[in-house]
């Protein structure tokens, strides 16, 4: 299975680009993973609620020029489904039993997602109602993906 992460902006902090890349290293293993990143846009502190939408729209248009016809799409939005990590698990592997040969997830900017990129989602995820810096989310979610190959192979998974 094709695994694509498709977020917006940049790694900026050498030890959020170091864990990405561990967890890339890792992934390797069990499928292929691509990353793919969009530039942001810069909203302003006292952005009003229509220049946001705005903003959200001009990412979600190269969020979804990212994604291929027939990927499955999983948008991680605070609203979605927060599975524990073995249901995470046996979504992954229900999609690869199902023929998905590419999983999208999808991590917005600063202001989320825009509403055509999760229409276009098939499913939102959220691992907590907190807010998380779009850096550390990457991290977290490739460790789930990562956590999710080992269950689904039988492996140790919670060191």
């Amino acid at each position: 299975m094709r695994v694509t992460l498709v977020a917006v902006g940049k790694i900026k902090e050498k030890f959020f680009a170091d864990a990405v890349g561990e967890y890339t290293k890792r992934l390797s293993k069990y499928c292929k993973l691509e990353i793919l990143q969009v530039a942001d846009e810069k909203a302003p502190e006292k952005a009003g609620e229509e220049q946001k939408r705005q903003i959200k729209e001009r990412e979600g248009q190269r969020i979804l020029a990212q994604i291929k016809d027939g990927a499955y799409v999983i948008a991680l939005a605070i609203e979605g489904e927060m599975p524990d990590s073995e249901g995470l698990a046996e979504k992954i592997e229900r999609l690869g039993i199902a023929g998905k040969s590419q999983v999208v997830f999808v991590i917005g900017g600063s202001l989320g997602l825009s509403e055509a990129v999760l229409r276009r989602a098939n499913e939102a995820l959220s691992f907590s109602r907190m807010t998380f810096p779009h850096q550390l989310m990457r991290v977290i979610l490739l460790e789930q993906i990562y956590r999710s190959y080992r269950i689904i192979a039988g492996e140790p998974y919670h060191k």
